[in-house]
């Protein structure tokens, strides 16, 4: 079949068109992928206080004094250093820096059970079948990476669940846990020091043989497993090599008085170890404390677990205010979920997503700020609800993070750090 150069010319336009077509369907599935520097934030480095299980917010931060009995609990509500805030009446050292804090009585989401409540609160989106969404901190380290030679992400004592791993990013963005309770007498480490019956040749042998056993592979492996473990080889060499790296973990160099205003337990010696990661540099601290699930006998659970908590939390909050460190540093409280409104036949009370409340200190926050509001009951968001988009991405905000920005997922799929949330531009300095 001969062709003139007229319908060579008609046929090449349409051509043309056809795969420009598919050029725009492909960009409407996936598009370009955003891709936005970070910048200097106002915090330096965070402290996530995560209390597992659902703490009640009628029992802690957002007591109801005037509702009838069985939905006002069984503790009575103090006054705080901010006019109309007032908290339960364990926090009583709380309440005398609730000026320094901004409490959001208005968080919300549609998750009731655990697991869910947990993704949402440790990585800014709902679980999805589809994908594994990595958590806060393994995002931080991917963005900021390491400073100082320390990891950019710990987890006080241990990474406390799967939500706080890594997600669909590589292995190598995973938390270093410490393997041990700061409280616990003979605290220590794990993987901080080389044994001492490992002479410093015999290590140095050891060494060795990993680097020649590593040069016999593609230098180009893609595995994630394989980066991963170099990663975490070259990490560990790194903490065992720097001093002043390890010094960092040794809590044993805390003044004794200062440990002891923090409180020789659980809670006080987890957010002294905290603050003394961030004053030498790493960027994400996660603490988990308590465990909050209070389907029975609410009033014991209470009294068992959140005076220790005042005492560390407060003085973590004056001992980053005396080191001028609160400016730099975003200090997080949070939950999963809130708790039912109502007492139920057990004394406690169930899982509440529908409204529940955090607190941020430092890092640019506000201060003596009170954001949102419920009704009479704690049962529904009166004003300004907060969704956990809008909270992940104000956190990124104030570390120099744009939530906005897209990271590449499996399937070359990029995917925003956090969907749809606003910066709460009304907490900021």
């Amino acid at each position: 079949m001969k062709i003139n150069r007229r319908d060579f010319m008609h046929f090449s336009a349409k051509a043309g068109m056809g795969l420009a077509f598919s050029n725009l369907l492909q960009g409407s599935l996936y598009g370009d992928q955003k891709n936005f520097k970070s910048f200097i934030g106002k915090a330096k480095s965070i402290i996530y206080i995560y209390l597992p299980g659902g703490v009640s917010a009628q029992e802690t931060f957002d007591p109801k004094p005037n509702a009838p009995i069985q939905y006002r609990g069984p503790y009575r509500a103090i006054n705080t250093k901010v006019d109309g805030l007032q908290f339960n009446q364990f926090l009583r050292k709380t309440a005398q820096v609730a000026d320094r804090l901004t409490v959001i009585h208005s968080m919300t989401h549609g998750e009731a059970a655990h697991e869910r409540g947990t993704h949402n609160m440790y990585t800014g989106y709902r679980p999805s079948p589809a994908l594994v969404f990595p958590s806060i901190g393994s995002i931080i380290s991917h963005e900021l990476g390491a400073r100082n030679n320390l990891p950019p992400y710990v987890c006080i004592p241990n990474q406390p669940n799967v939500y706080a791993g890594t997600g669909y990013l590589s292995s190598a963005y995973s938390p270093f846990s410490l393997g041990d309770n700061p409280s616990n007498k003979n605290f220590k480490v794990k993987d901080l020091s080389v044994d001492k019956s490992i002479k410093k040749d015999r290590d140095a042998l050891r060494r060795g043989m990993l680097e020649n056993i590593e040069g016999a592979f593609p230098g180009d492996s893609e595995a994630d497993v394989v980066k991963a473990m170099n990663s975490f080889y070259e990490k560990a060499y790194t903490l065992i090599d720097t001093p002043s790296a390890r010094k960092a973990f040794d809590l044993k160099a805390e003044p004794a008085k200062l440990r002891k205003q923090y409180g020789y337990n659980t809670a006080g010696q987890r957010l002294i170890m905290a603050r003394r990661l961030v004053e030498y540099g790493v960027r994400f601290v996660s603490v988990t404390y308590g465990s909050w699930d209070h389907h029975q006998n609410i009033r014991n659970g209470i009294k068992s677990q959140l005076p220790n908590f005042d005492v560390a939390f407060a003085r973590l909050i004056r001992d980053l205010e005396q080191r001028k460190m609160l400016d730099s540093t975003l200090v997080v409280v949070t939950s999963e979920f809130g708790r039912t409104p109502k007492i139920n036949k057990d004394n406690g009370r169930d899982h509440w997503p529908k409204v529940f409340s955090t607190v941020l200190s430092g890092g640019g926050i506000k201060k003596g700020l009170i954001y949102g509001k419920t009704d009479a009951t704690a049962s529904e968001v009166d004003e300004d609800p907060v969704s956990v988009a809008d909270f992940a991405t104000t956190i990124y905000n104030q570390l120099g993070i744009v939530a906005d920005k897209e990271i590449m997922a499996p399937g070359d799929r990029p995917i925003e750090i956090v969907k749809g949330g606003k910066i709460l531009k009304d907490l900021l300095i």
